[in-house]
């Protein structure tokens, strides 16, 4: 059970401040939710219901430096295989995303990166579905390595770099 204050990843939107526990009325019934604000300067609220196990399974603790560090020991790991199919390719790397597994978008990531990077030297681009989940993958790793580490997010690629050296 969250409280009050902390701070938690929910799934693709990133980190999210526990901003109180109240009971709703939503759909005829009232129950207990979380309401969740993003940490940047972010007007949403997210409202989760407490005894929904699907909803919260996207709710997990900020990692620890421990654990970011433990990620990056594995970047060397192999990629995921490249899908040919754009409409298979779309679907597996949304169902990352979706699941926000660390290591699965971190495998994630660095497929893409280097995708980009072989397309690059031969002047061409990453597909704009597969940009777009680079960017947000990328968005979700580096603010909760930033949090983890108490780093500034523009900081973590040179953090990751260091490691692994």
């Amino acid at each position: 059970m969250y409280r009050v204050d902390d701070v938690v990843m929910y799934g693709v939107f990133g980190l999210c401040r526990v901003t109180a526990i109240e009971k709703r009325n939503f759909a005829g019934k009232a129950e207990d939710y979380y309401l969740l604000r993003p940490i940047k300067a972010d007007k949403s609220v997210y409202y989760v219901p407490m005894n929904n196990p699907v909803a919260l399974s996207r709710i997990r603790p900020v990692c620890s430096k421990t654990e970011v560090d433990a990620l990056i020991a594995r970047m060397h790991d192999t990629a995921l295989p490249w899908i040919e199919n754009d409409g298979q390719r779309k679907e597996e790397f949304n169902r990352i995303l979706k699941d926000a597994d660390k290591y699965e978008v971190m495998q994630l990531v660095k497929t893409l990166y280097l995708r980009r990077q072989a397309l690059s030297e031969k002047g061409k681009k990453l597909r704009s579905s597969d940009e777009e989940c680079l960017t947000l993958g990328e968005n979700m790793l580096f603010e909760e390595f930033a949090c983890a580490l108490s780093i500034d997010r523009d900081a973590v690629v040179d953090y990751i770099r260091q490691r692994l050296q």
